[in-house]
This record gives C-alpha cells, sequence and structure tokens, in this order.
C-alpha cells in the first residue's frame, strides 16, 4: 500500500478523463506531477501540482484546470473535498476511512510495507569505504562505511539489485611504506631497536602483524636488503591490513559483497584493455597538457604523454592516462578499475569518497560517460569531515593507531547502532559534530535514543496488554475496527505512517539515506506527541479498560513499531525492546 503513490495515480487518471472529454490536450507530460503533503497540514492531507504542471503545455489557465481536476477527484469516494489554492494548487482531504485502514495495511504487510519496485530490473554497484590498506579505518572511513551501508540496504528496499564494492589499494606506493614499516615491527619482534622514519607507520596495529612475520619467516630476512624482502612483504602486509579491515567493518555490521584489487589490474592487460577501448573512440592522444595558471615558468617542464579527452565530457582540462616512458599515470587504474565495472553489467554506479577526492568527481564521471555514451549514471557522493568532542573537548587521539580516533575506538565507545544513527542525521556532503557523550545521552534531544525509545515504548505496552491475557498478534490486530481511530493526533500519527512508502522512494530516488533517520526521528515525536497527549486525554491512552475499545490503538502502536523496525533495518540498526 502506497496511499501518496494511489492519489497520484488518481490524479494521473483524472487528467486523462479530461482528455479524453477534450477539456485538455493529448500528449502532455505527465512525470513532474506530484501528490504530497502540503506545507501547512491545515491546508488538507495531500496536495497536488498537477494543474501547475499542465498550464504552460495545455496553454490554459492553471486554476482552470484545477478547478476541473477538482470535480473529478471529487467523484471518488476517497475523496472528501478538492479545493484549488494560490495560483493553481489543489488541496485535497480524505476520508478518514482511508487513513483508518493504513495501520491495518502495514500489519498485514509487516516490514514490507514501504518496499518499492521502482528499482526493479536496475542492477547498482555501491562502492564505499576503500581505504588504503596500510591500517585501521578512521572514524572517517566509518562515516563512509555507514552512509555506504545504508545506502546499499536503502536501495534494495526500493527494489534495486544491489551490490556492495570496496576497491583496494593496493597497487601504489604507499603499500611499500606498509611494507618497510612491517619490516621495522619484523626486527623488533628480533629484539632490535627501530626507528620510524617520518613518512612510515608507527602505530601499534603492526606489532602482531611483525611477530606473525617472525613466526612465518624466522630470521631469514634480518639484514637483507629491500629486493629480497619487499615484494613478498607486500602482499604479506596487504593480507594482514585487510583481515583487520574487515574485522573493523564486521563491528559496525558492514558485510561486503566484492572486494576488487587494485593490483589486480597490473600486468593482466586489463589497463591496457580499458586505454585501447577509449583509443578506438579517438578519445586517447598524444599531447601535451597547459601550463597551470599562476605556474612560473621556471617550475613547468612541457612534457608530451597520452592523454584523454576529459574537457570532452565536462572536465576542466583533459588528464594524463600514461607517461612517455609507459608507465601509467596514477589515473590509468581508475579508469580501468570503472571499466570493468561497466562492463560487470551494472546500470548505475555509486561511489562513496571523502571530500579529499573533490578532484576527481568530473574525471571518473567523464570516463564513465565515454565509455557508455551516457547510458549508465556515476553519482558520486563526497563525504565531509567529522569532528569529535568528549567531555566538551576535541577528542583526537586513538593509543592504538597513534594519530587518529580508529573505527573500533568508536564502536568501542559507543556502540555500533548509536554510531550508525547518529552518523546518518546529516546529509553527507554536510560535516558532522560526533560527541561521544551526548550521543548516549537518553533525552528527546538525542534522536538515536529518541527513536529507540519510541519503539520500546510500543514494546512496553504490547507486552502489558498481553499481560491482561488480551491478543497482541498482528493477525488479531489488524482485524479490529480501526474506525474508532478518529481523533486528529491519531489520524496525524497514521498519516505520518502512510509517508514512509513515499519517503523511501524519495530517499532512494536522491540517494540520500539520512532522509530515513530523519524521517524515523518525525514519527517517533509524533508517536511520543500521541503518549504524552494520553495523559491529560485518557480515551488516548493505547491501553483502555477493555481489550475491544484498546485493540485499534494497538494496532496503531504496533505498526508504528513495525514502520520503525523497517526504517532501522535499512540504516542498519537493530531496534530494541526495552530501555536499559
Amino acid at each position: 500500500m502506497n496511499l501518496f503513490a494511489d492519489i497520484r495515480a488518481l490524479v494521473i487518471d483524472s487528467v486523462a478523463a479530461l482528455q479524453s472529454e477534450g477539456a485538455l490536450p493529448e500528449g502532455l507530460g505527465l512525470d513532474a506531477i506530484t501528490v504530497e503533503p502540503p506545507r501547512d497540514p491545515l491546508h488538507g492531507d495531500m496536495a497536488t501540482n498537477a494543474a501547475m504542471v499542465l498550464a504552460k503545455p495545455a496553454r490554459q489557465k492553471p486554476r482552470d484546470i484545477a478547478e476541473a481536476l477538482a470535480g473529478k477527484l471529487m467523484a471518488d469516494p476517497r475523496v472528501t473535498s478538492a479545493e484549488v489554492a494560490g495560483p493553481g494548487f489543489l488541496n485535497l482531504r480524505l476520508d478518514p476511512a482511508v487513513w483508518q485502514a493504513v495501520p491495518r495495511a502495514i500489519l498485514q504487510t509487516g516490514t514490507g510495507y514501504g518496499r518499492s519496485v521502482m528499482g526493479q530490473g536496475t542492477k547498482v554497484n555501491v562502492e564505499y569505504v576503500s581505504a588504503n590498506p596500510t591500517g585501521p579505518m578512521h572514524v572517517g572511513h566509518a562515516r563512509g562505511a555507514i552512509v555506504g551501508d545504508a545506502m546499499a540496504s536503502l536501495l534494495a528496499y526500493a527494489g534495486y539489485e544491489v551490490t556492495r564494492e570496496y576497491y583496494i589499494n593496493d597497487g601504489g606506493g604507499q603499500v611499500d611504506t606498509l611494507a618497510r614499516s612491517v619490516y621495522l615491527r619484523y626486527l623488533e619482534a628480533h629484539g632490535r631497536e627501530v626507528e620510524f622514519a617520518d613518512g612510515t607507520y608507527p602505530g601499534d596495529y603492526l606489532v602482531p602483524v611483525g611477530a606473525a612475520l617472525k613466526e612465518k619467516v624466522g630470521d631469514a630476512w634480518l639484514d637483507q636488503p629491500e629486493e629480497v624482502w619487499l615484494a613478498e612483504l607486500r602482499g604479506f602486509a596487504t593480507d594482514a591490513m585487510m583481515e583487520l579491515i574487515r574485522a573493523d567493518l564486521a563491528a559496525l555490521g558492514v558485510q561486503m559483497d566484492v572486494f576488487f584489487s587494485e593490483k589486480s589490474l597490473y600486468g593482466t592487460g586489463r589497463i591496457e584493455e580499458a586505454i585501447d577501448s577509449l583509443k578506438a573512440k579517438d578519445l586517447i592522444y598524444w599531447g601535451t597538457l597547459p601550463k597551470p595558471k599562476g605556474k612560473a615558468d621556471d617550475d613547468w617542464e612541457e612534457r608530451e604523454q597520452w592523454l584523454f579527452r576529459s574537457t570532452a565530457f565536462g572536465d576542466d582540462e583533459d588528464r594524463p592516462v600514461q607517461k612517455a616512458d609507459g608507465a601509467w599515470a596514477y589515473f590509468a587504474p581508475d579508469i580501468a578499475y570503472h571499466f570493468d565495472k561497466v562492463s560487470r553489467g551494472f546500470d548505475l554506479l555509486i561511489n562513496i569518497f571523502g571530500a579529499d577526492h573533490g578532484g576527481y568527481v568530473k574525471r571518473l564521471k567523464a570516463v564513465v560517460q565515454a565509455y557508455t555514451n551516457g547510458r549508465v549514471d556515476l553519482d558520486i557522493k563526497l563525504l565531509q569531515l567529522v569532528k569529535l568532542y568528549k567531555n566538551g573537548e576535541p577528542f583526537k587521539m586513538s593509543k592504538r593507531a597513534g594519530t587518529f580516533v580508529t573505527l573500533r575506538d568508536v564502536v568501542e565507545m559507543v556502540g555500533a547502532d548509536v554510531a550508525r544513527f547518529h552518523m546518518l542525521t546529516r546529509k553527507s556532503d554536510a560535516p558532522l559534530d560526533f560527541d561521544f557523550d551526548k550521543v548516549v545521552e537518553q533525552s528527546k534531544e538525542n534522536p538515536v535514543f529518541y527513536v529507540q525509545y519510541a519503539h520500546a515504548r510500543i514494546c512496553s505496552v504490547l507486552r502489558k496488554a498481553a499481560d491482561e491475557g488480551w491478543a497482541t498478534d498482528d493477525a488479531t490486530l489488524s482485524g479490529g475496527d480501526l474506525g474508532t481511530l478518529g481523533h486528529e493526533a491519531e489520524l496525524g500519527l497514521i498519516r505520518k505512517l502512510a509517508d514512509w512508502p513515499r519517503q523511501v522512494e524519495i530517499a532512494a530516488r536522491t540517494h540520500e539515506p539520512h532522509r530515513i533517520a530523519t524521517y524515523l526521528s518525525e514519527l517517533a515525536a509524533d508517536l511520543h506527541g500521541l503518549w504524552n497527549r494520553g495523559n491529560d486525554d485518557l480515551s488516548l491512552r493505547f491501553l483502555q479498560d477493555t481489550e475491544a475499545a484498546s485493540q485499534p490503538k494497538l494496532a496503531l502502536a504496533r505498526a508504528v513499531a513495525v514502520v520503525i523496525s523497517a526504517g532501522l533495518g535499512i540504516l542498519g540498526v537493530t531496534p530494541v525492546e526495552e530501555m536499559r
């Protein structure tokens, strides 16, 4: 059941009826027609912009179209009034019975209520985290992991076929640095005094890796030059770090479908294949880049190299892919990786990057557009920084990592559920303050607590009803007379429940999982508001004197719990049944 979609379908049918009567011309575009809650609830239950959208192509006044539509809509028994407002908006009021049927539909459907088929047949690749395998993940990676994982769950809930993917950056010089750092820990494990030079990784997390290396090779690599151990140690160190990263992700409740190695692109012909594909389209050429603005002549050397025509797709400049000596530029494996994604048949690509990757957005979009002629879209979400606080002061240091707060630190301090929900309370391109004290505070100012408390309150009410010997199963509750749910506070809560499927589709269409957290906070506020009104008006309490009187109110409460559970499921948060 998607009530807003149902009423939109009614509006579309009414437009078609006016067209068949000759009151509106044929061939009008209807995609921009919306049905949504009005900004002011006093104006009605729903509002549609249909007359405003159709006025220009129909060459008619929007109010004239709105009045004609109002007549058609009023013929439907679900609509009790259709009032023209302003320049041509239509405000609709629905029969209370329409709203009262919503809790029943939710209880009959369960957490599937709100699921959509909008993404049916669309294969989506969501790449997120993709941290360098050089150490434990920090709090910025935690935000990326949470946003990406919730994004994937949201899209799956909306009917998309989703693949969660992690790109392992194991082909660059940072892995050499990791190997050298592990070698120092290996020497340390043999009792040697070591000193970590600038650029190496001094964190304690490499101590057990050095010990494991000693266990594997003994003293065979002691006092040996790099050419003896570097290549093999790269693989050993990367595997150890990826094991650590997988454990960190698991602690946060994140499971990937694919771990794609950058190293697998080298020496296998895959980069060459990707570049040749662009050459065949005349999108790779031998040339030079212009001198960057502000660069002094003495600091600039003109170099001929292979360049990708990125400017043909909106980028600021063409991008190097291969140097004159045959070495690949840094961008080349990125090209090959996205070529591989496209080759796997994905219809939509979503990358979750840190804000420091903003310079790669246009060039990567250009590559995907070049490969697919615009058939596949690439959406890149840039995550802004997370600012950590504890006791009102900035919180910056992790003993284990040495220089930053790790993902595991956050999980151990506040728990995965709290971390996940709070990281999703803001849009991903907005900075996020994470206060270790406030996120576990039990107050209505804390959205994590407020939503969980709403679910726990409902569970408590249902337990009390069961203790009275009353049936609390969904089948029984959904079979009651819900027509008694007529108070405006109850109907207001039902309207919020009815908006859940629409919110899912909006969040999935815009790739913004934070909208789910916002909706849940609003739903919880409405539940708590009705609960508090029951303190003054006993008729609004969920538990009444008799089972018959309580049943419809319990059905409403249970419907709220179902939607909260579904929403928290998308966010990767476990709903609680009682607060501690």
